[in-house]
Parts: structure tokens; C-alpha cells; sequence
């Protein structure tokens, strides 16, 4: 066992797929500098500077797939998908349906995810909602240094797309990111518990579609990802004070995602709330509302999401993003307090 960063768990996971797999590449802008000991292990002709044109690289890989490449994309944001979406939404995603699944599209896109930390409403998004709503993709979203291996693990022998959500709260190399430029007297509320963890050796694949229990309790059951995870823990750690008991539930993949694991957990407590540091309306709240619903179950329900867009001065920020307060006042009214 060992103990790995969130992003040096990813990093790992890429290295030793690329040791086993020749056709596994890289590519995004700067990697010969970000992933300088990829870079010096298997040369400029695997480890490829991209040029500053998102929908220029990606689509660039729909076609390295096709022809028989396993690529890696890395966004420096999952925002800047926004430009870049048609290789996505009308290519990459669709091409197995369209083939019967006789040409697959092995891909998997690498994009920071998240805010908290004062970049406004452009640049600190989650939109895993989006991306989840979209037929033909996997979307997986790690919450700890295990995860973050296994789930790249399985994400790079996979014969499909698959878009992997770092979150940046969680990345050691994104914290110290942030706190340049400018920002060294800013503080992160940052879940200490993700950025570090121990990642068996050699690293455990994490299968897709499957939820893990990360709290166990009888009253209510909380679903999230990312560093929601980490805040419904905290959350959940408060209100055991006061006697009530929280089930937290990471989903740890968004498409497919893990129905049976979230059902089962309603069934034993009857009450849900959602933490999900993506917009409320149209996304993973409504649509694990709606499995709970088509399961035949009623329970009492409230939903911690992002309202609107992102304001960049930080006191709006923080309070328009998911947090212990807003969770603890969540399971509150579930319970009718």
C-alpha cells in the first residue's frame, strides 16, 4: 500500500496503462511540461503538445480512435468542453450505436471540474450533468486517491468514451495552482481527507456503475460526488451529534449509474438529499429523484445543488455552492425539523 495525491493517483494509473499499452497516448496543451515524467518515459511521440484549440485536439483524438489509438485528452477546465463539444456529443458518443457496435471509440477526456476557490461562473462548473445526459458516454467522478486510480484504470480499457472529472479541491497539483498569482493570503475549504489516501500497489480497477457506502446510517440517506462526498461527511459527522444518523452514499459514477446501490439505501432509511455541486435544475438531482421514483418508492426529499451561475466574488461563491450548513438544514427539513 501507498500513499498518493489525488492527481499523482491519476497520473499513475495512466503511466502504468501506457507501460502495458503502446496505443494508450497523451495529449493536451503543455503536457511536456504538466506530465514532464510521462514525458521523459515515453517521448514526444506519446506524450503530445497540443496547440490552444480544444475542438482542434478532440476531435483530433475521435479520429486517433477510430483508427485504432487509445488517447488521452486533457483539458486544462471541463468548462473549455463547451468549445469542443460536437466531438463529443455528435461523434465520439455515438459511433458504436451507429456501427452496431462494430467501430469503437476508445477515448477517455482528463478535465478538472469544480469551484470554491473565486475563478467565476466560466471556469468553476461541474457540468457532469451535461456530459451525463448524453448517450454513449461514461462519466465517472472520483472522490479519493483510490478511486481516482481505479476508476482511470478501467476508463483505459475501455473500449468507449469516457470523460473523467477531476476535482480541483481534491488535486494537490491544482491547490498549488491556486494559490499563486496573487492569492497566497486565500484560503480553500478543502476536504483534507480526498487530496491523500492509500492506493493499493499495483493499483485495484473500480468497475463503472458502482456506488460505494461511504457512511452507514438509518435516518437518511445523502448522495453525491467529488468533494460533496467529503462535505456530506462532515455534515453527517455533525448531525450524529445531535442523534441522527446519515447513510452517505458515493456515487462515484454518473453513466452508468449505480441504481440498485441508491434504491437500497432509500429503502432502509426513507428520506434523501442530494449534494450535487452542479446546477439543480435538468441534472443528477432530478434524474436520481426520478430512479428513486420508477422504483416505487416515496421518500421524503430535498436536493443541495447550485442555483444559478457561479458569482466570482468568493463570500457568493461559498454560499452558493454546496456546504455543510445547507446539507445539515437539507436532512433537517427531510426529517421535519
Amino acid at each position: 500500500m501507498r500513499e498518493l495525491g489525488f492527481g499523482q493517483a491519476i497520473d499513475q494509473a495512466i503511466e502504468d496503462a501506457m507501460a502495458r499499452d503502446e496505443s494508450i497516448v497523451l495529449m493536451g496543451e503543455d503536457l511536456p511540461l504538466l506530465r514532464a515524467a510521462l514525458y521523459a518515459r515515453f517521448g514526444a511521440e506519446r506524450v503530445l503538445a497540443a496547440p490552444i484549440s480544444e475542438a482542434a485536439f478532440l476531435g483530433t483524438a475521435v479520429g486517433a480512435a477510430m483508427a485504432g489509438l487509445r488517447p488521452i485528452i486533457e483539458l486544462y477546465m471541463v468548462d473549455f468542453l463547451a468549445v469542443a463539444l460536437d466531438a463529443l456529443l455528435n461523434h465520439a458518443a455515438k459511433l458504436a450505436g451507429f456501427s452496431g457496435g462494430q467501430w469503437p471509440c476508445p477515448l477517455l477526456v482528463r478535465a478538472p471540474s469544480g469551484g470554491g476557490y473565486g475563478d467565476g461562473g466560466q471556469h468553476g462548473q461541474a457540468l457532469w450533468g451535461m456530459l451525463a445526459g448524453i448517450p454513449g458516454l461514461t462519466v465517472v467522478v472520483p472522490s479519493t486517491p483510490a478511486d481516482a486510480y481505479g476508476l482511470t484504470a478501467t476508463a483505459l480499457s475501455h473500449d468507449g468514451p469516457v470523460v473523467l472529472l477531476e476535482p480541483k479541491l481534491l488535486s494537490e497539483e491544482w491547490l498549488g495552482f491556486l494559490g499563486r498569482g496573487g492569492r497566497q493570503t486565500v484560503t480553500f475549504d478543502v476536504p483534507a481527507a480526498g487530496t491523500r489516501g492509500p492506493v493499493e500497489e499495483p493499483g485495484v480497477p473500480v468497475p463503472f456503475g458502482s456506488a460505494a457506502i461511504r457512511s452507514e446510517g438509518i435516518d437518511v440517506t445523502i448522495c453525491s460526488v467529488a468533494v460533496g462526498v467529503h462535505r456530506a461527511l462532515a455534515a453527517a459527522a455533525s448531525l450524529a451529534e445531535e442523534g441522527i444518523s446519515c447513510e452517505v452514499v458515493d456515487l462515484r459514477s454518473l453513466r452508468p449509474l449505480d441504481e440498485a446501490t441508491i434504491v437500497a439505501s432509500i429503502r432502509r432509511t426513507g428520506r434523501l438529499v442530494v449534494v450535487d455541486e452542479d446546477y439543480r435544475e435538468y441534472g443528477l438531482s432530478g434524474e436520481i429523484a426520478a430512479v428513486v421514483l420508477e422504483a416505487g418508492l416515496g421518500p421524503r426529499y430535498a436536493r443541495v445543488c447550485v442555483e444559478d451561475t457561479l458569482p466570482f466574488a468568493r463570500p457568493l461563491e461559498d454560499a452558493a455552492l454546496p456546504n455543510v450548513e445547507r446539507i445539515c438544514t437539507a436532512v433537517h427539513s427531510v426529517l421535519g425539523r
